[in-house]
């Protein structure tokens, strides 16, 4: 829980300090600063980079044959790979980390629709007590029953459920680009996007003694929001610091390998992203400045 409260505080400093960022630059803008603006027009960017996650609680819903039961603020944490060359940087493992993962294409000189994948992992925290309602019945375990909001502890025995290969998040989404400095060989700019996409989670599920079920299953739908610095070296690279958060719904989580067991689930997500990319010039830039105040 500790560290699922710290990931959450850096994101908000993090959001904070890119609005403060925006709303100075702004300022300078209004008294004159002189920014030579870029027609990206025709450009196409890729970018990879990772992930730290952090997650609402949310209520989880079990129907199946023997049990209709659900499980109220439920916590869950990420399943960052820790840190070294070999798990990062590594292009036989590369995508065994939290990853991120996008092109885009510049539509005019200021916006770019994109489409990527957001490889995250969710793991429900292990021995956490949360409230259980619904009913068991014939689980063959200790846990047959009928529940009305009582105190259940999450398990081995009872539950193991993440999606740890993992929370699939494929999306698309509209992102405007804002030059804030230009320093000559180095370009500051400000990224803000909205979006939107389904889930494609490879759940990792045991419940109630059955057998391990992990398979890659279309569940649900999320929207997004995010707001990014982008700085662009030598034309060609960039290097990108993103806030992005926003809602999943999945109605239609796979659970064993029977099509009638099936968990449903909604919550709020939280990143911290770090990418780095490359441009393609698919058409010749233009720069024009701007006409100084009178």
């Amino acid at each position: 829980m500790t560290k699922r409260i710290n990931y959450l505080k850096l994101m908000k400093f993090y959001f904070s300090l890119a609005l403060y960022f925006f709303c100075t630059v702004s300022g300078f803008s209004q008294e004159g600063m002189k920014i030579t603006p870029i027609d990206r027009t025709g450009h196409l960017f890729i970018y990879w980079g990772w992930n730290w996650d952090a997650y609402s609680t949310s209520n989880i819903t079990f129907k199946g044959d023997q049990y209709n039961f659900t499980l109220d603020h439920v916590a869950a944490l990420q399943k960052p790979k820790a840190f070294s060359l070999e798990n990062y940087f590594n292009p036989s493992v590369a995508t065994i980390p939290q990853y991120n993962f996008r092109i885009g294409y510049f539509f005019n000189p200021h916006y770019a629709i994109t489409i990527g994948t957001d490889h995250m992992k969710y793991v429900v925290t292990n021995d956490q007590v949360v409230s259980i309602s619904g009913m068991i019945d014939n689980s063959g375990t200790a846990y047959d029953g009928t529940y009305e909001d009582d105190k259940i502890k999450i398990t081995e025995d009872f539950l193991q459920f993440e999606h740890t290969d993992g929370l699939n998040y494929v999306n698309s989404d509209i992102r405007r680009f804002d030059q804030l400095f230009d320093l000559n060989a180095v370009k500051v700019n400000l990224v803000t996007g909205l979006g939107a996409g389904v889930l494609i989670p490879k759940t990792n599920t045991t419940l109630l003694s059955m057998d391990r079920y992990d398979e890659f299953h279309l569940s649900g739908f999320g929207v997004n929001g995010m707001v990014g610095i982008n700085v662009s070296f030598f034309k060609h690279f960039f290097f990108q610091s993103e806030f992005k958060t926003g809602y999943i719904n999945m109605p239609d989580i796979r659970t064993t390998a029977s099509e009638s067991d099936k968990a449903s689930q909604d919550f709020m997500f939280y990143q911290l992203n770090f990418v780095f990319g490359a441009t393609l010039f698919l058409k010749h830039e233009k720069a024009s400045e701007k006409k100084p105040k009178e």
